[in-house]
This record gives C-alpha cells, sequence and structure tokens, in this order.
C-alpha cells in the first residue's frame, strides 16, 4: 500500500469524526459575498491554494454548509486563510477572519497545552494521582479514582465515560490506563483540578448539567485566556461570552442550512465544559495555536519547551491499528511519520485541525452547518490538503493533485 493511500485512509478516517464531540448544549442557504483571501508570500504553494479555492464554493454548495474558514499553517507561519460563504443565513453577513465558530472538542488541546505549562512549571506531576492536588472527588467508593493521573486523563485512558446521564452514572470503567476510553468527564475533572491549584470557584452562582450534577462558576475562562489564548495572540477566542468579542459569531445551521440559536456560554458553562468543549474561536486564532504546537520556539514561561511538546504528541495509548492517542490529541501513523488532529462536532459546528509536527505544518477548517462534517470529509480525502503536510523532500510539484 503506497504512502499516499495510507494518507488519504486517515483524512477519511478524521473526517469521519472519530474524535468524540462535546456535550455543550446548542440548538443546532444564502451564500454572501467572499471575504478577501490572505496568503503568506510564497509562490510555491499558489497553485494547490488556487486550487483549494476553487473547490470550496462548489463543495459547500452541494453540502448545503452556509459558511466555512480555513488556515493552513506552512513551515511554522500562517500560509493562508480565507472565509467563504455566510456567518448567518438570516442576515447574509460573510465569513471573514474574524468569524467565530464554536469550537467543541478542539478545546481539549488547547487545555492540554495549558496543563503541560503547569508540568513545566513544577505545579503538577503528570504521574502523580490527581486526589493529591485538592479535596474534590467527583465520586466515592471506588479505590480506583486514587490512582488516576493527569497523563490518564489527556491520554484518554482514566476510564470514565464521556459523559454521565441520570441513566448513566459517573463510574470508572476499567483499571485507569488499562485501554482507552474517550472521555469529556475526565477532561472536566482534570480541569477542576486545574481550578483548585490556580483559581477560585464562585459558590453564589450555580447550575445543574447531566445526570443532575451541580457546577459552580470559577475563573477558568481568565486562566486560559491569561496563559494560552492571550500569549499566542488569539484574541477573538475564549469561553464566556461577550459582546464585544463575539459579535461577528457564526449561528448554527440544520442540514437544511436553516439557522438555530447561538449559545452564550456563562461562567458556570465554562466550569463545565472549558477543558472539553466550550471554546470560541476562529481558524486563524486556533492556527496560531498550531504553530505553538508544531514549531516551539524558546520555551518560556507560556510557550513550551520543545521536550514537552515531543512528549505532549508522542502515542501514549494504542487505539487501533493505525492510530494512538497523545496528551490532548490523537495521532495517525502514517506512510509520512505520524499526524495530530482533533476534530469538533455538535449541532451546527463541525470543525478539524490537522498537523504534521515534522513538517511544521498542518491546517484548521471551521464551519457552522449540520452538514460540515460531510464537507470537511470531501476536503480532505480528495488529495488537496495533502501536499501541506509532507516535508519538503516529499512534497510534489507544485500545482492541482490529480
Amino acid at each position: 500500500m503506497s504512502h499516499r493511500i495510507r494518507r488519504r485512509a486517515f483524512l477519511k478516517a478524521a473526517a469521519r469524526g472519530t474524535i468524540g464531540a462535546s456535550l455543550l448544549p446548542l440548538a443546532g442557504c444564502s451564500r454572501g459575498a467572499q471575504a478577501p483571501a490572505r496568503t503568506a508570500n510564497d509562490g510555491r504553494w499558489a497553485p494547490l491554494v488556487a486550487d483549494i479555492e476553487r473547490r470550496i464554493p462548489g463543495l459547500m454548495a452541494a453540502a448545503v454548509v452556509p459558511g466555512l474558514s480555513i488556515a493552513i499553517v506552512r513551515d511554522g507561519r500562517l500560509l493562508w486563510h480565507q472565509g467563504f460563504g455566510v456567518r448567518d443565513s438570516a442576515s447574509n453577513e460573510p465569513v471573514d477572519d474574524g468569524t467565530v465558530f464554536e469550537a467543541q472538542s478542539m478545546s481539549k488541546p488547547v487545555f492540554a497545552y495549558a496543563v503541560m505549562q503547569l508540568y513545566e512549571r513544577g505545579a503538577i506531576d503528570l504521574d502523580a494521582p490527581l486526589t493529591t492536588y485538592g479535596s474534590r472527588r467527583p465520586l466515592e467508593g471506588d479505590p480506583r479514582l486514587d490512582s488516576i493521573t493527569a497523563r490518564h486523563v489527556l491520554c484518554h485512558s482514566a476510564g470514565f465515560q464521556n459523559w454521565r446521564s441520570s441513566s448513566d452514572p459517573l463510574r470508572i470503567h476499567f483499571t485507569p490506563g488499562e485501554r482507552h476510553l474517550y472521555s469529556g468527564e475526565g477532561y472536566h475533572y482534570l480541569q477542576s483540578v486545574v481550578t483548585e491549584l490556580t483559581g477560585r470557584v464562585d459558590p453564589e452562582a450555580c447550575g445543574r448539567y447531566e445526570g443532575d450534577v451541580e457546577i459552580c462558576a470559577t475563573d477558568i475562562d481568565a486562566y486560559l485566556t491569561a496563559n494560552v489564548l492571550a500569549p499566542f495572540g488569539m484574541r477573538s477566542s475564549g469561553y464566556v461570552w461577550n459582546d464585544g468579542r463575539f459579535r461577528n459569531h457564526a449561528r448554527p445551521h440544520d442540514v437544511q442550512g436553516r439557522p438555530g440559536l447561538k449559545g452564550r456560554p456563562t461562567p458556570i458553562d465554562a466550569a463545565r465544559y472549558a477543558a472539553a468543549g466550550a471554546l470560541q474561536t476562529t481558524a486563524v486564532d486556533y492556527a496560531r495555536f498550531l504553530i505553538a504546537v508544531v514549531d516551539p520556539k524558546k520555551g518560556d514561561r507560556f510557550h513550551l519547551r520543545r521536550g514537552t511538546i515531543a512528549e505532549m504528541v508522542r502515542p501514549h495509548v494504542k487505539v487501533g491499528e493505525s492510530s494512538s492517542w497523545a496528551l490532548g490529541w490523537a495521532v495517525q501513523h502514517t506512510g509520512h511519520g505520524d499526524v495530530i488532529f482533533h476534530a469538533g462536532d455538535e449541532r451546527g459546528f463541525h470543525s478539524i485541525a490537522v498537523a504534521s509536527v515534522p513538517a511544521k505544518s498542518g491546517f484548521v477548517i471551521m464551519t457552522n452547518g449540520d452538514n460540515g462534517k460531510a464537507l470537511i470529509g470531501k476536503l480532505m480525502v480528495d488529495d488537496a490538503l495533502q501536499p501541506f503536510l509532507l516535508s519538503a523532500e516529499e512534497r510534489p510539484p507544485a500545482g492541482p493533485m490529480a
């Protein structure tokens, strides 16, 4: 089997949404003027970029997806980014570089980065039981809780289910570290530990969520903004609704392209979902975060050292024959080396980020339609984006792929 076929198989699997989605509760056309493209001054990539730019409008129309934003990173810099279609089919306002989408489960790599910062600062040991860091215990009566570590949570081997419910209370399904089970609950638990170490809880502002669990507001939005979003220039990103920051937001649309209601997350919502799925961001902002992962510079208080990044993206738990989980990222093993990725899926919003650390390259795609996953799949499996993940030695000659 050729490297190229194996890479296409990965892109197809990623597009199917093999990464779990968060449960941030949100309700789930016409095309407006296209936002001007922004391209780095690099003629080597111009034909490939032009090919993608030609394909996207037709794919959007066929899939009935109102809006899309894409950003491509190459050699550790933002190569090209562009908005297509409209952020709201009712107002016909176009998608542009500042249009904010719901990242959903793509929140997890951002939170994982913040945890790795705490690891570098000596505030948390990846392999120490989380129960040693705080008083909060998400469940009682199971001694296995005292063996769950940050590493287990970040690579989804803690043993918790994805989300609890009234019919499926929170429980540990196997010995932590034994195998993989995707879990938003695990990320929420680790987020609560981070809050005990770095922030505060407001016991006067609380709400009820899945399985009637009580959640009280915290300052996790401010913490993640100060430690990840702001240092990386992600000025249009956050976890709690802000009329100024999010005025250029995308509305969700159903399979027929009809607009739904846009959720406005509160500090209580962020206390429940920030780590697992509450990030509101733009494709360009997320690409800036991706650059910090694929091309780490000299480490400082906010930027992880290369060795820490290497630990973050290396495979930790085997999932299938050609895939694993790292810390915050899924990993696909291909003939061209490992590729990290994470998708985000919820009613009306479907997105994905894919990157090659050795090539210092990747891309981010965000959509505001229920058919976005299918659209992303078609865009990814036709080899239009594959060249951007290859090293300079492997890259094919410039020009549209056959």
